[in-house]
């Protein structure tokens, strides 16, 4: 499985950028612009073909899920811990509605004790981070979980073997993408070399 966050900045001609993702056979994109209004998030998903939206997770604003046939939500750690009691609940209302749900976490042991039923769930970080300076890598080893865990941080070509070596079922990427030259060029190597690996 290959996700694509998106880059939490706006960036130039973003939706023709995401469209040309999707066309080169992106499985999944994570939308996650923790500045923008729901208005921003909508004039967004508006310019990305629609034919692409049910491939389409969200980090905020989860109505737009209904609004827009997304794929489903991500609930970051936060807002997972925010909803105690409350989230198989929650994940069980999205479920039946047809969304996919997933969450982040930081730790092994986090996921271990978390019962909910995820689609999957985001670990991080698994390698030095290429978006957050000083963000060091943990080099978790998952391999004996049965949850399907998507290694994030740190991930692109060069790390997509070792990353597959630990455990993980898949991986996310942003920095890997987005702080390149050449965004595209750089998911189609990633791809093609995760296709080998899996």
């Amino acid at each position: 499985m290959l996700i694509v966050l998106t880059s939490e900045k706006p960036l130039h001609n973003e939706a023709e950028q995401i469209n040309a993702l999707f066309d080169n056979d992106l499985e999944i994109l994570h939308l996650r612009k923790p500045t923008f209004t729901i208005e921003a998030y909508r004039s967004l998903l508006e310019q990305i073909d629609v034919k692409y939206h049910n491939r389409i997770m969200l980090h905020q604003f989860p109505e737009l899920t209904m609004e827009y046939r997304l794929r489903g939500i991500h609930l970051q750690e936060q807002a997972r811990l925010d909803l105690e009691d409350a989230l198989d609940v929650t994940i069980i209302v999205y479920k039946n509605k047809g969304f996919a749900v997933s969450s982040s976490f930081h730790s092994i042991e986090e996921i271990v004790n978390c019962n909910a039923d995820f689609e999957y769930v985001l670990l991080s970080p698994v390698f030095g981070s290429i978006s957050k300076k000083g963000y060091e890598g943990k080099g978790f080893d998952v391999t004996h979980l049965d949850t399907t865990v998507i290694g994030m941080g740190g991930i692109n070509e060069d790390t997509l073997a070792a990353t597959y070596k630990l455990g993980f079922k898949g991986v996310g990427i942003l920095g890997g993408i987005w702080n390149t030259e050449n965004p595209l060029h750089s998911f189609i190597n990633i791809l093609n070399v995760s296709k080998v690996l899996e």
